[in-house]
């Protein structure tokens, strides 16, 4: 297990052993593990410890297309899914939109409100009027039934069709290239939108800063592939490949950037 742990953050070695958890838990009763949401970087880590496994399979879904946020299925080989077996209860939100505008952030503090922990909710989609989001069937009765306004806005949660038209991802992703002198989050920060070290330790330091939707106020803090970077007022930016360093020793890297919605 140690030689797994090198490969990944010291604070990412619970879920590494909750994932090697998992893999004796489909071993030993030759049955499918169902596990919560999990998002893009914790995918990534499952799948590079499950993948070398010849005895079982991941298979991630979301319900959304393009979803960041999907459940994941360890199986045995023998095993096909089906979308049903991901167990994910899709939700509308109605509520009086020529009134009051509301965003994801309003959304997704009200089902943090629940009790219940982020894992159980996959991704939340706003689209001009429409408000949609992925739920842990388990718990879904226990949403609908306490959502019953979010900020001042009462509003009312349906259930939808599995085969309903879901708000598509408006998202577009631009994949380059860059070479960086290190992984340190203020080092991406400052090349890849153009600010200085210090503003982009001034961002770090004052919370804008997010790795995987968890807050990071370290300037030396790393980053892995298949990270997800916010910032708040500048953007989002995906990791990919890093592809080894240059002839002068600068770190040759895969990303993909999306710019905030003006």
């Amino acid at each position: 297990m140690e030689q797994v742990f090198q490969h990944f953050r010291k604070d990412e070695q619970p879920f590494i052993e909750q994932v090697s958890g998992w893999v004796r838990e489909t071993q030993d009763r030759y049955a499918p593990k169902l596990t919560d949401f999990l998002d893009p970087r914790q995918q990534y880590i499952a799948n590079s410890l499950i993948g070398q496994n010849d005895e079982v399979l991941t298979s991630v879904f979301g319900e959304f297309s393009e979803a960041e946020r999907k459940r994941m299925l360890i199986s045995p080989s023998y095993f096909v899914a089906t979308n049903e077996d991901y167990g994910i209860t899709m939700f509308s939100i109605k509520y009086p939109s020529k009134f009051i505008k509301l965003e994801h952030p309003d959304v997704l503090g009200t089902l943090m409100s629940l009790g219940l922990d982020r894992s159980k909710f996959g991704d939340i989609r706003v689209n001009d009027d429409r408000i949609e989001f992925a739920v842990a069937s388990e718990v879904a009765d226990f949403v609908s039934m306490h959502i019953t306004s979010i900020g001042k806005s009462k509003v009312k949660v349906e259930e939808l069709p599995l085969d309903h038209p879901y708000i598509e991802n408006s998202d577009v992703w631009v994949e380059e290239t860059h070479t960086v002198s290190s992984m340190r989050i203020d080092t991406i920060i400052a090349s890849l939108f153009n600010v200085s070290r210090q503003k982009a330790s001034m961002l770090i330091h004052s919370g804008k800063v997010k790795v995987n939707w968890s807050v990071r106020e370290q300037p030396s803090f790393e980053l892995h592939e298949s990270d997800l970077l916010s910032i708040r007022g500048y953007g989002r930016i995906k990791i990919g490949l890093i592809e080894g360093r240059t002839k002068k020793d600068k770190i040759r890297l895969q990303i993909s950037r999306i710019e905030p919605k003006s």
